[in-house]
């Protein structure tokens, strides 16, 4: 049977100046070309079947109410999160002020204008769930998307309306 890997200690040649040469482990050239052209596919988008795309999922012009009491499909939480078909989405990019317990009152205030305005902008027509960030989920079990409409960021969008800010790793105070 051929070895794959050599792990055993390195082989020295000598050349006629007495150089020291070491002999490398090598991979076989197919598996070398099958990693190269699925790293392609990924890369291109190509490949459905072979790796989860980034895409994760497209609304067609569903109705999001503010999220109550019963069953929770489609809704609005607060300014950056929400449920689509029943998962709870998390805006990766983004934290928007809290409305279930503001630290003042410009962040409830704050928080209410986010909560609107997402259900605006989620009411407006189709949009497009991405997956940009490593985990596929926060430790809430939230599913993290940016949520895109014609090539734009929403949260990008409500960051420059000033009713979020840019997710950075932890949390901002909106009480200054």
């Amino acid at each position: 049977m051929k070895r794959i890997l050599n792990f055993e200690k390195p082989i020295t040649l000598r050349s006629s100046q007495h150089r020291r040469r070491r002999l490398r482990p090598q991979l076989p050239l197919g598996l070398v070309l099958l990693g190269v052209a699925l790293g392609g596919a990924g890369y291109w988008g190509f490949g459905a079947g072979l790796f989860e795309g980034n895409v994760t999922a497209q609304s067609d012009g569903k109705a999001f109410p503010r999220c109550g009491h019963g069953p929770r499909i489609n809704c609005v939480i607060d300014g950056d999160t929400f449920y689509f078909e029943g998962d709870k989405v998390r805006i990766s990019s983004i934290d928007a002020p809290e409305i279930s317990s503001p630290q003042c009152s410009r962040e409830a205030k704050l928080g209410e204008q986010a909560t609107q305005r997402l259900q605006e902008i989620l009411n407006a027509g189709s949009f497009t769930l991405v997956r940009t960030e490593d985990r596929d989920r926060d430790k809430y079990g939230r599913q993290l998307r940016d949520v895109m409409r014609d090539g734009k960021s929403i949260g990008d969008q409500l960051v420059e309306e000033g009713l979020a800010h840019p997710w950075r790793g932890f949390k901002r105070s909106w009480c200054r």
